[in-house]
């Protein structure tokens, strides 16, 4: 009986380790699929406030943004080019929500920076991002950087910059995911997308 209880231990145990271990590289994820549903977090606003991310999705059909901080020249050019072309989503009938492990703070430095009027919301565990399986380990070097941007919430991952549109039931029904941070969707695609889409 006692080999038997160590053999159930063991096992449970080696899941729980698997189940935590981060992918070693951009490309090692596996993220949810089309169709899938975004599970219902709860996220920190530019002011601190909770925000469960499915009642956002509710209110409209949303353009979900993973970016790796503000910390990140090529996601602060994202950020502003959707900004640019936030008007044109909105009368598509969508709305734009960005998600980083930036801490509430450093997301309000983002939003004047890259003038951004749409919401910025951190998730500075990564609970969301490792749900949606984008997150993996952080190269060394950038380990010190997120830890101050998250305001040493987060010291181990990154997520791979990832563009996702949903229906109002949290479903997935398009999504745009580089391990190459230094690419990101056009504006001129996800308009395409989203014409298509409605």
């Amino acid at each position: 009986m006692k080999k038997l209880i160590c053999i159930v231990l063991v096992t449970i145990t080696s899941i729980a380790n698997a189940q935590s271990i981060l992918p070693q590289s951009a490309t090692d994820i596996a993220p949810l699929l089309i169709g899938e549903k975004v599970p219902n977090t709860v996220l920190k606003s530019s002011d601190n406030s909770d925000v469960k991310i499915v009642d956002e999705i509710k209110k409209k059909k949303t353009v979900l943004v993973f970016y790796r901080g503000g910390w990140c020249p090529y996601c602060n050019q994202h950020l502003a080019a959707l900004a640019e072309a936030e008007q044109q989503i909105l009368d598509l009938g969508y709305q734009i929500i960005a998600i980083s492990p930036d801490s509430p703070e450093n997301l309000k430095i983002t939003e004047e920076k890259d003038k951004v009027k749409y919401t910025l919301l951190s998730d500075s565990k990564g609970e969301l991002a490792k749900a949606f399986g984008i997150v993996f380990e952080a190269p060394e070097n950038y380990k010190p950087i997120i830890n101050v941007h998250s305001k040493g919430e987060n010291k181990t991952f990154l997520p791979v910059p990832s563009v996702f549109v949903l229906n109002k039931e949290s479903e997935i029904e398009f999504e745009f995911i580089t391990p190459d941070f230094k690419h990101r969707i056009t504006n001129d695609l996800l308009i395409a997308v989203l014409k298509t889409l409605k």
